[in-house]
């Protein structure tokens, strides 16, 4: 069965844009998601959020991660730590440190250490990178840093804002068609 961890970011909730819909989406294929709630906006760390990562047990080789903002930031700092790749991984308005970056202060701990880009490329899996370029919190560019450093493509927007209720995504349909791909859904 595989695993898919959907990580929320600066001051989400499990269930908030379009991620419960995509656990519904992936449990009626099978998957066993976890959509854990992190501490967050006040003292938000890494530290805090790996103690409740790591309450969910470990991940394997048919993992997938998707992060969302800070969640996607999450994801590359657990893949840094991983001992081995998962499955694939999906970064959806993923936050790399290049202003601006409206939560920047709050986010300062995930981002001030520079990524091991190379250990993360190991572990990532399949990479796929979201981005648009009208977000107005994380900006173009972190999108566009992210996705040289992994040597992938940048899956870029036009009107997407920050892939939140806000902006319209309560569904996010080409996620999930990606995702099942993975899957071997299609």
């Amino acid at each position: 069965m595989t695993n898919v961890f959907i990580f929320h970011g600066t001051g989400g909730y499990p269930e908030e844009n379009w991620f419960g819909w995509l656990r519904r989406e992936l449990e009626r294929l099978g998957c066993n998601v976890i959509v854990p709630q992190f501490p967050t906006p006040q003292d938000q760390t890494p530290e805090k959020w790996f103690e409740v990562f790591e309450k969910y047990g470990k991940y394997t080789s048919d993992t997938i991660l998707v992060g969302h903002s800070l969640g996607g930031t999450f994801a590359l700092r657990v893949l840094e730590k991983a001992n081995a790749p998962v499955k694939a991984t999906f970064l959806v308005a993923a936050a790399a440190g290049v202003l601006p970056l409206k939560n920047f202060e709050s986010d300062r701990p995930f981002i001030e250490k520079p990524f091991d880009w190379e250990k993360i490329r190991k572990n990532c899996g399949k990479i796929f990178v979201f981005q648009s370029k009208d977000d107005p919190l994380v900006s173009v560019g972190n999108g566009e840093e992210i996705a040289k450093n992994l040597k992938t493509e940048l899956i870029l927007y036009e009107g997407a804002g920050h892939f939140n209720a806000k902006a319209g995504y309560t569904e996010f349909e080409d996620l999930l068609e990606l995702v099942k791909k993975e899957l071997g859904e299609n």
